[in-house]
């Protein structure tokens, strides 16, 4: 009777043949053993051999491959194959190779101190071994099997199966010879339901255009920077102390081609430059351009944490358009979003099977506003993922700043939920001490990284101490967006003139706490969309009170304590809502109207900037005063800013008079700090910006005649619906 004997690589063929097996680097490869197997499996091949013409057998009944390595060869060893149509491609067999990533790197990211690891995540095209290729790598700990795919094997997740680093789970494979520009995904196996996945790279450096979803291999970047000047001088930069006036854009709806299509990054370098020149701001804010799948998102729901969007470039085209910036000295924000992810099968949601980004509870891991999920802040891979994407920007593409979208939802667990769809913390309250953490460190790991940069956050609440020092128990960040100022201005202006008497408590309330945090002073996208109209037609009134209104209100801001931000098109008065889908109306600047909303805009920049007193102590109570907060009954606020401290004005002090009724006020005393010539800087009722000229003739001359807590004062004609700015200097 003949004696079977039982196969003892049975179960590895099996495992390999239905693309389960977690650890394919001890079955395939070689060489395996005192006979110096070697073993390859390729589903579309017709024949294997060495490259010295060595024929590998084919195992019979299967498409595996295997015998001894010659005795010439050694590993790393090449491999001819031959496919079914008779094309031969002979490269090395990538599971000849030792491991590619250092245990080091693994060890940092599995303690969440690893800052970096986009460099050892994702493709990188690099040497290993001496030899040439891509090395891939992803984080997936309850996968049981995990392959590359892409355009170089068919898609089949049986060619290219991934070896698991230990107990990281981080699985990697360095596939030797793969071109710069392959198209690749990873799939996955979940070792639990057995479920298969197919998703993108989350440390992705480019994606292939919307609608498609595959990651790209990008080579190592090699753009030539110019702005090493720029860069010399962010590092010394006294952000607090400087003007900061920001330029909010959408790259996709600011302009557009002659057929409506994306411009690209670099024609909008070159046009965004020259505009942003010509009116004054010195920083731009991008909507987000980090990749994303839906358009209509605005960017705001993010699938690619390490790529600029493929809508308008290459990522060295958009390296282009922030050295263009730096070259004309203006500043690049972006804004990021790590408070939540969209559900995109093919992204991060469930990524192995299990809700691995994000938490586990729908109560902590979905947003129910958005439709999106919630990232996992207490997983320290999760926060390396997030804390290395930020530190990305800041290095790799020289990004001056973030703005971290979102921030309130990030720091209550009960944010926009209602009773019982939330879960208290461990002390019973509702505060997510995880996302303080978080914020905490990146704030810590930034600004130790990359000093000189900024990162804003967009805080709703009241929230306290979010703009000081982590180690005095704050969350660190450097300025934060003014979100109260702005509803209770625009409110305010809102008001039919007639009625604005009753609410001026909406223009002074903001003093009681504008120096408890840093803030940025916002008209920003959220306020001319969704049925919102545009700043222009928020304003009451016939057309000429409309373009009144909004003249003053642009003086308010930009004479009040604190940064400014304008979004797109705020600064000639659109007067449609914004619309995402198409360009801004630049027609309208064929108007008198808006071309005076244009030149004001300039003027208030230009006037921002070169008044110190206007931005050297825009977080500093000693920088401000009021002259008088009461005249409830005229509608009139008066205040004075300041670049002095308890000992005195280091430069001239500037006078803001804002008049916020259609009524001229003639003989309007105002008590002032000096004698001699207040010269009048700026009067939005200038003809030159659509107004009707009614003003101080260049200025007026202090008397002494005590007014308001001060020891001089000038009487001055207050133009209707308009704001003057004075400063002392001397005489006409």
């Amino acid at each position: 009777m003949a004696i079977t004997r039982k196969d003892p690589t049975a179960d590895d063929r099996r495992r390999i043949t239905e693309a389960r097996h977690h650890d394919p680097f001890a079955f395939l490869g070689g060489p395996h053993g005192p006979k110096r197997t070697v073993r390859v499996y390729d589903p579309h091949a017709e024949a294997v051999a060495f490259e010295d013409g060595t024929e590998l057998p084919r195992r019979p009944g299967s498409d595996f491959f295997e015998g001894p390595l010659p005795a010439g060869l050694s590993a790393p060893y090449r491999l001819r194959r031959t496919g079914r149509d008779g094309a031969a491609h002979t490269a090395h067999d990538p599971y000849a190779f030792g491991p590619a990533l250092p245990d080091y790197d693994l060890h940092l990211f599995g303690e969440g101190r690893h800052y970096h690891a986009q460099r050892f995540l994702g493709a990188h095209p690099l040497e290993h071994e001496g030899v040439p290729g891509v090395r891939f790598a992803v984080w997936a700990p309850n996968a049981e099997r995990v392959s590359v795919v892409g355009d170089f094997n068919r898609w089949d997740g049986r060619c290219h199966p991934m070896r698991v680093r230990g107990g990281s789970g981080v699985w990697e494979l360095f596939i030797p010879g793969l071109p710069d520009g392959s198209l690749y995904k990873f799939e996955l196996r979940n070792r639990d339901s057995g479920a298969v996945l197919v998703k993108t790279d989350p440390y992705g450096r480019r994606y292939q255009l919307r609608p498609d979803s595959a990651a790209v291999v990008e080579p190592p970047a090699d753009y030539a920077w110019n702005d090493r000047e720029w860069m010399a001088a962010r590092r010394e930069d006294q952000w607090q102390s400087i003007p900061i006036s920001i330029y909010e854009v959408h790259l996709g709806s600011w302009q557009r081609a002659g057929d409506g299509s994306f411009l690209d990054y670099r024609t909008l370098a070159h046009r965004l430059v020259d505009h942003v020149l010509a009116t004054g701001f010195t920083h731009i804010e991008l909507l987000p351009i980090t990749e994303h799948p839906f358009d209509g998102s605005w960017g705001y729901q993010t699938t690619g944490y390490f790529a600029p969007t493929t809508r308008f470039g290459a990522p060295d085209d958009f390296r282009y358009f922030v050295d263009h910036c730096h070259r004309h000295g203006i500043g690049v924000i972006l804004d990021w979003v790590p408070a939540h992810f969209p559900r995109d099968d093919w992204a991060l949601a469930n990524f192995d099977g299990t809700p691995l980004y994000e938490h586990a509870d729908p109560r902590r891991g979905e947003h129910r506003d958005w439709g999106t999920l919630i990232f996992n802040f207490g997983r320290n891979e999760v926060r390396n993922f997030l804390t290395a994407s930020a530190l990305y920007w800041l290095e790799e593409f020289h990004i001056d700043g973030l703005r971290v979208d979102a921030v309130a939802s990030m720091l209550y667990l009960d944010y926009s939920r209602d009773e019982g769809d939330w879960v208290p913390n461990i002390h019973g309250g509702n505060e997510n001490l995880e996302a303080i953490d978080f914020l905490q460190e990146l704030n810590r790991i930034t600004h130790g990284e990359q000093p000189g940069t900024m990162i804003m956050a967009e805080e709703s609440t009241s929230w306290p101490q979010v703009t000081r020092p982590t180690w005095l128990g704050g969350l660190g960040f450097t300025m934060k967006w003014n979100m109260g100022w702005m509803h209770d201005t625009l409110t305010y202006m809102g008001e039919d003139p007639i009625h604005r008497r009753y609410h001026h408590d909406q223009l002074t309330f903001g003093m009681l706490y504008a120096f408890t945090e840093n803030f940025v002073l916002p008209f920003s996208h959220d306020e001319v969309v969704h049925g919102k109209r545009s700043l222009l037609w928020r304003m009451p009134g016939d057309e000429w009170q409309r373009f009144a209104n909004l003249r003053l209100l642009y003086a308010f801001q930009f004479t009040y304590p604190g940064k400014k931000l304008l979004f797109m098109g705020c600064e000639f008065g659109q007067g449609n809502e914004w619309n995402a889908e198409a360009a801004l109306d630049w027609y309208v600047l064929d108007y008198p109207l808006h071309q005076g909303v244009l030149r004001l805009v300039g003027d208030l920049n230009a006037l921002y900037r070169e008044v110190p007193a206007l931005h050297r102590h825009d977080f500093d109570e000693h920088g401000f005063a009021w002259i008088n907060c009461h005249d409830t009954e005229q509608s009139v606020i008066s205040y004075l800013r300041r670049d002095g401290s308890h000992d005195g004005e280091a430069t001239p002090p500037a006078a803001t008079v804002l008049n916020f009724t259609p009524v001229p006020r003639h003989g309007y005393r105002l008590g002032v700090p000096a004698p001699g010539y207040w010269r009048e800087r700026l009067n939005t009722d200038s003809t030159h910006y659509g107004g009707t000229d009614l003003g101080n003739g260049g200025g007026v001359w202090a008397e002494a005649v005590p007014w308001m807590g001060h020891p001089w004062s000038v009487v001055l004609t207050l133009p209707p619906l308009a704001g003057v700015v004075l400063s002392p200097e001397a005489g006409p």
